[in-house]
């Protein structure tokens, strides 16, 4: 039998960022590593290595899907793998991005005060308070309250489709696997 690479591993990554956030929202600051490794892959000459082999949220899924039999292994939608869609997604994963990024900066100039919630969907606020004790200027608990919303949502979406089709269906639309393509194409 011969041994998985280190990275075969990386879906215990996500599993343990998803569940520190439960506990200190200060930890969805480590969630900044899947945003940034992707990229400097692909600007760096490695394509697509990342959501082939690195990325831990795939991972995840496969696992889920195939090995736990959570998946009901269906295609997905004509639809959902057009590059409308995944442009189209991307383009709202930015405006969301890019709110819960004013939403920091408010807070870091004092303008608004610190909220302690989790945003699920970008439409359900869950009360999440009893992850932080303080201890950091409200900018950067801010910051945190929003991206691990971003990165609970997602995940979320990625679950959803994971049962309903193919197990890494999440990556047919991911906003980082669009956003690395586009990066390659644009090398070329």
């Amino acid at each position: 039998m011969t041994k998985k690479p280190w990275y075969r591993y990386l879906w215990i990554f996500s599993s343990v960022y998803i569940l520190l956030g439960f506990f200190n929202i200060l930890f969805a600051w480590l969630g900044l590593i899947c945003f940034f490794v992707p990229i400097a892959i692909a600007v760096f000459g490695g394509g697509k290595s990342y959501c082939n082999n690195y990325c831990g949220r795939g991972q995840l899924f496969d696992l889920l899907g195939n090995k736990c039999g959570l998946s009901r292994k269906k295609d997905m939608p004509r639809f959902l793998k057009s590059k409308y869609f995944r442009y189209g997604f991307l383009i709202f994963f930015f405006a969301m991005f890019f709110s819960m990024l004013f939403s920091t900066y408010l807070v870091f100039s004092g303008a608004r005060e610190l909220k302690e919630v989790v945003t699920l969907l970008w439409t359900i606020k869950l009360g999440w308070g009893f992850s932080y004790a303080g201890g950091v200027t409200p900018g950067v608990a801010q910051f945190a309250f929003g991206f691990y919303s971003v990165m609970l949502t997602s995940t979320m979406l990625g679950l959803f489709t994971m049962v309903l089709y193919k197990p890494r269906s999440w990556c047919v639309y991911c906003p980082m696997g669009t956003m690395t393509q586009l990066i390659c194409k644009a090398k070329k």
